[in-house]
């Protein structure tokens, strides 16, 4: 299993885009491969589901899944499996984004099965509260995402700084062990490095890199101040 070694991290999530879809979607992992290997910075790929065992057997950065449901094996068609993700490559998984949300029942039940299936569990939170809620579950990581700005082009780590800063010191009174990741809006180097001056130990971010008409060059000038 690929596993994250290091910070500052960059989670890159496909969402369901084109430019990542299919063939787009190996080339896209495979440019961040090559940053990752320039530049020393943990970067993960979040590919969709069908692309899921390509990526992962043809990269070696870590490749997580999008979501899993809070499902055990039998009869739930159309759910995701954790199990099922995890054969297909994924070292870890997205839960809870503000494009997808589930119940904190479901949310606490997947993020446990993570755990035992040694598996890295990203909980996407819109608040410092809902922040605070998800770091009593034990999580990996905390991403801090408020919906309005996500795809906005607006970086949360400059809009709504108290936000970041408060949900970085909530979490850590509660586990300092648990990562804080800062999502919507980062495109640029300033807007990643300003997430890491306010306590974040990354970023989760998609379409700023994703439909930049290079994305290769847009990732690598994200991480270029590190």
């Amino acid at each position: 299993m690929k596993e994250i070694t290091r910070t500052p991290i960059v989670i890159l999530n496909f969402k369901t885009y084109l430019e990542s879809t299919g063939e787009k979607a190996l080339k896209l992992a495979k440019f961040s491969e090559e940053v990752a290997n320039e530049t020393g910075v943990n970067i993960v790929v979040v590919p969709q589901y069908p692309d899921l065992l390509r990526v992962s057997s043809e990269v070696e950065i870590p490749v997580f899944a999008q979501h899993v449901d809070a499902v055990g094996a039998g009869g739930h068609t159309g759910s995701v499996l954790l199990e099922s993700v995890k054969l297909a490559g994924a070292s870890g998984t997205l839960l809870n984004h503000s494009e997808y949300r589930m119940k904190l029942a479901d949310i606490q039940k997947t993020v446990k099965k993570t755990t035992n299936h040694k598996m890295v569990s990203v909980i996407c939170t819109n608040n410092i509260e809902t922040s605070v809620a998800s770091a009593t579950l034990k999580p990996d990581f905390v991403a801090i995402e408020p919906p309005e700005l996500i795809g906005s082009g607006i970086p949360v780590s400059k809009a709504e700084p108290e936000v970041v800063e408060g949900t970085v010191d909530a979490i850590h009174k509660i586990n300092t062990k648990i990562s804080v990741l800062c999502g919507a809006g980062i495109s640029t180097a300033d807007d990643m490095q300003a997430a890491l001056d306010l306590g974040s130990d990354g970023v989760l971010l998609a379409s700023g890199i994703i439909l930049a008409d290079d994305p290769k060059k847009a990732l690598f000038n994200l991480v270029s101040k590190i």
